[in-house]
């Protein structure tokens, strides 16, 4: 599998499948008679980000990386959403950053040294950062938001999560 896969494809497509979700919380809202933007402020625990946060940090998850290993500069979002249709714009947006790329742009990104900048300045080889980091940390988020619509009642399933595959009756 090459990166161009597992960083810009996979992404796109749960980042469509995260705008879905919020589409079905939109649903969910008009018909329990409730406006869903309380949904982004819910939160599973206290400590923890809060759906617009989750959201945000998605989208971040999915351009910096790529942005990263591919020797480019990401978009700059300044986190300032506070409504269902602006975190859904975001959404969009990122979508389409990430449409940008071709497989091209990531040759040679599994060797190239990705500088982080945590409390200590470290550094990863490519390969090591999209397995270690990158995409377990776009995963996460995506799933926090998941499990946040679900918990306020939004009526989504695993088939929501998935999303659409290229699997195919056997013949």
């Amino acid at each position: 599998m090459q990166i161009y896969e597992l960083m810009i494809t996979q992404p796109r497509k749960m980042l469509r499948n995260l705008d879905q979700w919020l589409e079905k919380a939109i649903e969910h809202g008009k018909t329990r008679d409730f406006d869903a933007e309380v949904l982004l402020h819910s939160r599973l625990v206290p400590d923890m980000y809060s759906l617009t946060r989750q959201i945000q940090a998605a989208c971040d998850q999915a351009k910096i990386p790529a942005a990263r290993l591919a020797g480019k500069t990401p978009p700059v979002h300044p986190d300032t959403e506070t409504t269902l249709a602006e975190l859904r714009a975001r959404i969009q947006a990122v979508v389409d950053y990430l449409g940008t790329y071709e497989p091209k742009d990531f040759d040679g990104a599994e060797d190239r040294i990705i500088e982080l900048k945590f409390r200590q300045p470290m550094v990863v080889r490519g390969a090591d950062y999209v397995v270690e980091l990158a995409q377990p940390n776009f995963y996460f988020h995506v799933t926090m938001a998941y499990a946040l619509l679900r918990h306020n009642g939004v009526v989504l399933g695993k088939r929501d999560f998935i999303g659409s595959t290229s699997a195919k009756p056997a013949v």
